[in-house]
């Protein structure tokens, strides 16, 4: 087994293939599971993905989340969504992650409320996923959004911030939509206002994939190939009915269904994902969706 290193930025800059992981905080305040899990990665990640609320469910906080794995020696990726934050709170959570000594920082726009277990909530999205880069952008240069000094003045390029960010930013790209120029107009959109890497959705087509690794190398940018662990065909069922912009394949549902050990199966193929891609891209983002626990496993079958 080959050990990696833990810094992300470095690693991909580096032009390793880089590994990162995605935990769900936990729904409540009880964090073992989830350090637990984080544990079994150490030394084989270099990063773990932290999820902001994901698909709009009520959890713990990314940045709380991230600021527990940081104090253990991990290299966080905090994920923020503009779903829930006006621009006030998003440049003050840039700043908490900052200080903190969190640097990336995934952006996403974020699924509506309507998707989670709090349909009634009102969504903010002051910010779109692109804008919310550019926010980023001008952090790091030392100053923020604001258009009124506290005095009343009126601002035309911000406020000057005591003490900037270097925060490593990056967002998320569906390379397997359909129609595929959408995408790529956004893609472009979110280069150009300053994403240093991609985490895709999970990567089933690898014919459309490499089309749009063209587009990307064009462009120059890192691109984490998202590979799905799924246990069985019911999930594989649940993933394409509740989780927005996932697809999982019918044939690999058959494949699931056939199988007379489910997980292992999809273990397999996740693998066998991941080995396919090491030529394609910078790297793969593991998504196991409650199967943390399993994540190692994944890699001893792509031979990490």
């Amino acid at each position: 087994m080959r050990m990696v290193g833990l810094d992300f930025q470095q690693a991909l800059e580096g032009n390793q293939f880089v590994i990162t992981a995605e935990l769900a905080p936990p729904k409540g305040t009880d964090v073992s599971r989830m350090l637990a899990c984080a544990e079994r990665l150490k030394g084989r990640v270099h990063g773990i993905n932290v999820t902001d609320n994901q698909s709009a469910v009520m959890r713990l906080g990314s940045l709380a989340a991230c600021h527990l794995l940081k104090e253990r020696g991990f290299d966080p990726i905090y994920q923020i969504t503009c779903r829930d934050r006006n621009r006030l709170a998003l440049e003050s959570d840039l700043l908490s992650a900052a200080v903190l000594g969190i640097r990336n920082v995934l952006v996403l726009t974020g699924d509506h409320p309507n998707a989670g277990d709090h349909p009634e909530a009102k969504a903010v999205y002051d910010l779109d996923s692109t804008q919310l880069l550019q926010v980023i952008n001008r952090l790091n240069q030392g100053r923020d959004l604001s258009s009124r000094s506290s005095r009343g003045k009126p601002l035309v390029n911000g406020a000057t911030l005591a003490g900037g960010t270097n925060l490593f930013a990056g967002a998320v790209v569906n390379p397997e939509a359909n129609p595929l120029e959408p995408q790529i107009w956004r893609f472009s959109q979110k280069v150009a206002a300053g994403a240093r890497f991609f985490q895709t959705q999970a990567v089933y087509d690898l014919e459309r994939f490499d089309q749009f690794m063209g587009y990307a190398r064009e462009l120059g940018a890192k691109i984490l190939a998202g590979v799905l662990l799924v246990r069985s065909a019911a999930a594989a069922r649940y993933v394409n009915e509740h989780v927005p912009g996932v697809v999982v394949p019918e044939r690999v549902v058959k494949e699931l269904e056939s199988s007379a050990n489910p997980l292992e199966a999809g273990i397999r193929m996740a693998g066998q994902q991941i080995r396919y891609l090491r030529e394609r891209c910078a790297g793969v983002h593991i998504m196991a969706i409650g199967l943390e626990e399993h994540i190692p496993a994944v890699l001893d079958e792509a031979g990490i």
